[in-house]
């Protein structure tokens, strides 16, 4: 498989697995499927491993920890997260180590080569539009991200637990791209990368995601990019495997992607290893994250990476179908 450096970092493959599947969010799976994927995945050139203890409380880590017994194989590298919310400052060392901690337990791991920040980043005064009440529960305020993220991080990375450090770019745009230039910067972003800018039920605030500004600051900044959702959480799909409501932002995200089915209808693919194949060809994308959950799916990525990026042609044609969000 192709080989991207991760921005100042290492080489990766153009792949990344990514634990959502595996976890068991993106619809129903096995443990013993999710371990088969695993190992598949690696067996066909992936060499990094999206994880985080959200994916299925635990879930995910739980299968690597089966798949591999604490021996990862050479040259693949591992990632985990943490939403930290805005709890007190002398509290985040703490409450960041413990959960780092749980995640190299399952794991069966002595440490992880990326450890994300999995919160939205927000100016201190902002208040979300939507769960206001709860938001200091997933959003960090930007002064204690400052103040007590970073140092925390250093320190995490000091004492060995994790090689780099990296932050989720779906929270308030402008302040992520902010993080991205300040003189501390994160190694690596998780940026939302699909046909349709879409950041789906991530999205909290009214602003516009504006992803592919942020995917152009890590590139400006050296910062090594990670695309996540690719196929907006099922929205680029031909179909959605999983019951949801007709209000909720996938399957309103699904609709409003009519136009790209029915081109990819008329150009004999199938829609998600086409989407697959956009993520990749998008500038500044070291990385594409997979949410699959068994290895069929995960065959089908696969041979996405090997048909390559997307001609300049194919992708003004999907670009043409004006389907970016504002």
């Amino acid at each position: 498989m192709e080989k991207r450096n991760l921005g100042g970092l290492w080489p990766v493959s153009s792949l990344s697995l990514g634990g959502g599947g595996i976890g068991q969010v993106w619809g129903e799976t096995t443990r013993e499927e999710a371990i088969a994927t695993t190992r598949a995945a690696v067996d066909a050139g992936i060499t990094l491993l999206d994880m985080a203890p959200g994916y299925g409380r635990g879930e995910a880590e739980m299968v690597i920890g089966e798949a591999f017994g604490g021996q990862l194989p050479d040259g693949v590298r591992v990632t985990t997260k943490y939403q930290l919310g805005s709890p007190a400052a002398a509290e985040v060392y703490s409450k960041m180590e413990a959960s780092l901690r749980r995640s190299l337990d399952h794991m069966k791991l002595d440490r992880v080569d990326l450890f994300f920040l999995h919160s939205n980043i927000c100016p201190d005064d902002y208040l979300y539009p939507r769960f206001a009440e709860r938001q200091d529960r997933f959003a960090t305020r930007w002064s204690l991200y400052l103040d007590a993220v970073i140092p925390a991080m250093e320190r995490l990375q000091s004492a060995g637990l994790i090689g780099a450090w990296g932050i989720t770019g779906t929270g308030i745009p402008l302040v992520v791209r902010q993080a991205l230039a300040e003189e501390t910067r994160p190694a690596v972003v998780q940026a939302v990368a699909n046909v349709m800018d879409a950041v789906g039920n991530m999205k909290m605030y009214d602003e516009p995601g504006e992803p592919r500004a942020i995917i152009e600051a890590a590139r400006r900044n050296g910062i090594g990019v990670m695309g996540i959702r690719a196929v907006a959480a099922g929205s680029l799909c031909a179909s959605i495997d999983r019951a949801l409501p007709e209000d909720e932002a996938t399957v309103v995200d699904y609709q409003a992607a009519a136009g790209f089915r029915a081109l990819c209808d008329a150009w004999g693919e199938d829609p998600a290893v086409l989407a697959h194949r956009y993520a990749l060809s998008m500038p500044g994308v070291d990385t594409v994250v997979l949410g699959v959950k068994n290895r069929v799916e995960l065959a089908a990525c696969v041979e996405a990476a090997k048909r390559g990026p997307l001609s300049d042609a194919e992708v003004a044609s999907i670009d043409g179908l004006g389907l970016k969000r504002a």
